[in-house]
């Protein structure tokens, strides 16, 4: 066991404030770890400063049958080792989730099916599918639930019978705690009592009078924000569990002049939790007047948005007044608990599609999705019904549509966009008549072209049909099959979602608690401190004070240091007497009080002087206060 004294005075300064000595040992109670000799004389002062259970150094088996090994069972499934285990298997399990698609996005999987004939039903058996409705992660997430709450409630139990308790009373042997110091005093035992309360009480320790000592405590918050983190980590998984049960959230894109009512239907895609009701759908509507995009057209950052955002008129209810809201990215429009957010934008050119006799069977203007961040947009015509070929066959026809805002030229070798405005709009097209294959029944994309019952027009070569259209031109279907036109009039679309979150500010509100309750825990030190002050034979008060952490810091006997000097400044040490001698017949002489630090030439510094660390209290050059060499005699 090393020690390393810290002394409470400038070295050489005359006769002054004891030796705060800090032995470096196994901390008394710590979870862990072999008590160090004599941990047994500390008793009640040297319990456990945290409510955390004590681990068994040996295996604990029960005995045989069925109540000990539930106890048993028990013991483990709440232990924090298990439940940290838990936590990194739910953040594992969680991964399959976000690779796989799920079953919400019943057009993702349908494809995931298509390409993995093999995976796919292996994937079913395992549930990756429904990840978070599935068997495996409720079991894990269930039991990380009731792993945390056996936890918790023990401790919180045990914590405020701490709280209504008082501090334990000074153990038999304070110069064996971790940090201690010592000096004699002519101040009567009661005063130094008096004067280590007001002390100690004034730094916001608790603290008592135990017989010939004074008790005192502090870093109870320690321990509460240990509480408050586990206690937040399940107000976040009730959170989180209540918003996936509950949650509804859609997806809408909405043409500039036209609408959107919150119902099932008007959604272009939609998932929502297991316990949610579609009846629960808070009556609204809205209307997007105009969408505003302009964007940086010089420097590193040309082509960023400067301006975003989408004006519309909303109203509450069936006869509800309509009102005007600017919604913009991150920052949504709250309608009785949905919200309304602003998550694309893009453009929807207008085309005009005629038959062989000039008669306009299709007008419409079709939206086209981005797949860059200068809105090349890709997408497609579908003519459906109303459509005669030259022979006055009913057929229907398709065209692969390919969008730039801004065209780099022909010539350029690039059919993508240069820039997200639309400054040199073009449309190019290339066309297709059958079967589009809507009316089977089965779910299809409305923004890609099924081509497996369609067959290609050709050209004057004999190859496919294509031809880049600018704003009023027309491209011609052959054998007079028809045509269509690009309309001069360019429109833009918006997409929202629109979601109900249960759960989300009891969830932040969680987050925001476990950060706070986390940073207590670690930064905050619980400790206590005891001030023993008996009367001697030689009629003098011997002061001892020591402090016990609950894990070994340089801030224990610095902060001991601190309040062993402000005690002394009231308590201060006893002159020199001549028949003071130590048991080697050596006189305790006082340092020379000119403060030149120079002791006589016959005193040799002892051991523990030639290893006292750097670090003294705050008091060390108070003239009054020197070294209490010998005041452990």
């Amino acid at each position: 066991m090393s020690k390393s004294t810290t002394s409470g005075s400038a070295e050489g300064e005359g006769d002054g404030a004891g030796t705060v000595t800090e032995e470096r040992a196994a901390e008394p109670g710590a979870t862990g770890g072999a008590p160090a000799p004599g941990d047994e004389d500390l008793g009640a002062a040297g319990a456990q400063l945290s409510t955390a259970p004590r681990e068994d150094t040996a295996p604990n088996l029960p005995s045989l049958g069925v109540v000990g090994w539930l106890r048993w069972f028990w013991r483990q499934l709440t232990s924090m080792r298990v439940a940290l285990l838990l936590l990194l298997l739910l953040s594992l399990a969680a991964i399959p989730g976000s690779l796989i698609p799920q079953s919400s996005d019943e057009l993702k999987v349908a494809d995931f099916r298509k390409a993995h004939t093999s995976l796919a039903p292996l994937y079913d058996k395992l549930g990756l599918f429904h990840v978070y409705s599935s068997v495996w992660f409720s079991a894990i997430y269930i039991l990380l639930f009731v792993s945390l709450i056996g936890c918790i409630v023990p401790r919180t139990w045990q914590f405020v019978g701490q709280l209504r308790g008082r501090p334990p009373g000074a153990p038999r042997h304070l110069t064996r705690l971790p940090a201690h110091t010592t000096w004699r005093t002519e101040a009567a035992p009661e005063e130094v009592r008096e004067a280590a309360l007001s002390v100690l009480r004034r730094r916001r320790y608790r603290a008592h009078t135990v017989g010939p000592a004074v008790a005192a405590e502090k870093g109870y918050l320690r321990e509460a924000g240990n509480l408050a983190f586990h206690v937040a980590l399940i107000v976040m998984l009730i959170a989180f569990a209540t918003g996936q049960l509950l949650k509804s959230e859609g997806g809408k894109l909405v043409l500039e002049g036209d609408g959107f009512a919150n119902t099932l239907t008007q959604y272009d895609d939609f998932k929502s939790g297991n316990l949610f009701d579609v009846d629960e759908l808070p009556p609204f509507s809205f209307t997007l007047k105009n969408f505003v995009g302009t964007y940086e057209r010089t420097g590193p950052n040309r082509g960023t948005p400067r301006t975003y955002y989408a004006d519309i008129d909303y109203s509450k209810g069936a006869d509800g007044t309509s009102q005007r809201a600017r919604v913009e990215v991150n920052k949504p429009l709250d309608i009785d608990g949905s919200k309304v957010f602003l998550t694309g934008h893009g453009y929807a050119p207008e085309v005009t599609v005629r038959n062989g006799r000039g008669k306009v069977v299709y007008r419409a203007a079709v939206p086209l999705l981005p797949i860059d961040n200068n809105q090349t947009s890709t997408g497609a015509i579908k003519v459906m019904d109303g459509y005669t070929d030259a022979d006055g066959k009913k057929e229907q026809l398709g065209f692969n549509a390919f969008f730039v805002p801004t065209f780099a030229g022909s010539g350029q070798g690039t059919m993508f966009s240069q820039f997200p405005a639309p400054d040199f709009p073009v449309l190019a097209l290339s066309a297709y008549h059958g079967s589009l294959g809507v009316d089977a029944g089965l779910p299809q994309n409305v923004y890609q072209l099924d081509t497996s019952h369609l067959k290609q027009f050709k050209d004057a070569k004999g190859a496919l049909l294509k031809q880049r259209l600018l704003p009023g031109e027309t491209m011609k279907l052959p054998n007079g099959a028809g045509s269509i036109t690009f309309g001069k009039h360019l429109q833009e679309w918006a997409s929202f979602q629109i979601s109900q979150q249960p759960g989300e500010y009891w969830a932040l509100g969680g987050a925001i608690a476990a950060i706070l309750g986390l940073a207590g825990s670690l930064f905050i030190q619980r400790r206590r401190v005891w001030v023993r002050a008996v009367r001697g034979a030689d009629g003098l008060t011997l002061v001892e004070m020591a402090g016990l952490g609950r894990s070994e810091s340089a801030r224990l006997p610095q902060e001991l240091g601190d309040l062993a000097a402000l005690v002394h400044d009231r308590a201060p040490t006893a002159a020199a007497r001549e028949d003071d001698r130590d048991k080697t017949g050596k006189t305790d002489k006082p340092d020379k009080p000119d403060g030149q630090g120079k002791p006589d030439e016959q005193d040799e510094p002892d051991e523990q002087d030639q290893q006292a660390p750097p670090h003294a209290p705050s008091h060390a050059n108070d003239p009054h206060l020197a070294s209490a060499e010998g005041a452990e005699k």
